[in-house]
């Protein structure tokens, strides 16, 4: 990023994400052996738990961690990517 370089809400939650994403992938292979078709929570680079359903990781994300950003993801499923439509959108919300 450039020196002076302003990053906004939504710039610096993406970065936020990445780090979760890349923890998330240093714990991929364990989480496969142990927790397939579970849902997993990640959040400041920690597995947070394993869930039987994205509604219970997303509950618990909400009650603990707010807007996050947090990693919510299926293990064993692939990683899910947004149009840059989508992401333009959310960015100028």
């Amino acid at each position: 990023m450039a020196r002076g370089m302003l990053l906004s809400p939504m710039g610096t939650a993406m970065i936020e994400l990445d780090r979760e994403i890349a923890a998330y992938e240093t714990m991929r292979a364990d989480l496969e052996n142990r927790h397939m078709g579970e849902w997993v929570l990640v959040f400041d680079g920690k597995l947070i738990g394993t869930f039987p359903s994205f509604d219970e990781a997303a509950q618990l994300a909400v009650q603990d961690y707010g807007r996050g950003p947090c990693l919510i993801r299926q293990v064993g499923a692939p990683p899910v990517t947004l149009p840059a439509s989508v992401v333009y959108n959310l960015q100028h919300a």
